[in-house]
């Protein structure tokens, strides 16, 4: 399910193979593969406490909301999504940057378990959820969007990067049409939303600076009521304009 990429983009190219392993990309790969194996040697005792249980973090064990993220739970999404991540991941962080593209992979899958996690509050929802399926798909979602209208390609097959994105979300639809309820597959749908959102350019620092432009709009508009217009044709009054 690897891409293999051509990224094109107003003449320009790029390809190549995975970077190092000194990358953001390959240290979330690594991260994934750990504690995959990890849960899967464990998984009989305590290794359930590394997914994602709405009630266990109500109950204050918050660590699943980051430890889900690299948790998936057979030998293929191991190997896939090691891939993808490490692949995908790494033409991410040449783009963005490390600090972006960690914002982007572990902080949409911990804020969609989290949106998960409140949703349990008003109704029923799934449990031990793994999400390593969750932080592969915001990967190659986003990948695509960020090609846009640029060429890739998806097995060799061209395809505009926004046709890829396109696939990723494909993908968890099908899923979507195998489990019997929506909230069992709950934070892979709401990663899509946060990822479309994400690389569209919503980020908590744009949102405080429209909701400081909004408040100084309202501000201004505030002190305008207390405003009025002068007629020029009035004999001025020069005591109106004392306090």
């Amino acid at each position: 399910m690897r891409p293999m990429r051509g990224y094109n983009r107003g003449g320009g190219g790029f390809g190549g193979g995975f970077p190092g392993l000194d990358s953001m990309a390959a240290k979330l790969a690594v991260a994934l593969v750990a504690f995959s194996a990890l849960f899967l040697a464990t998984q009989q005792g305590q290794g359930v406490l590394l997914l994602l249980n709405p009630r266990d973090v109500l109950s204050l064990r918050v660590w699943q909301l980051l430890t889900y993220a690299f948790v998936a739970v057979d030998p293929l999404g191991i190997i896939f999504g090691g891939i993808i991540i490490w692949s995908i991941g790494g033409f991410l962080e040449s783009t963005w940057g490390s600090r972006r593209l960690l914002m982007a992979s572990v902080g949409i899958t911990v804020l969609a378990g989290l949106i998960t996690v409140l949703l349990s509050l008003v109704m029923p929802m799934g449990s031990h959820y793994a999400g390593g399926t969750v932080m592969t798909t915001v990967l190659w979602v986003a990948y695509g969007l960020v090609i846009g209208r640029g060429q890739t390609n998806f097995w060799g097959i061209p395809l505009t990067g926004n046709w890829f994105a396109a696939i990723g979300a494909g993908f968890t639809v099908l899923r979507l049409l195998t489990v019997p309820a929506w909230q069992l597959l709950a934070p892979e749908i709401i990663s899509l939303v946060l990822v479309f959102a994400y690389v569209r350019g919503a980020s908590p620092r744009r949102l405080m600076l429209h909701l400081q432009h909004w408040r100084l709009q309202r501000q201004l508009r505030g002190r305008s009521k207390h405003l009025r217009v002068v007629d020029r044709n009035r004999p001025p009054d020069r005591d109106q304009y004392l306090n």
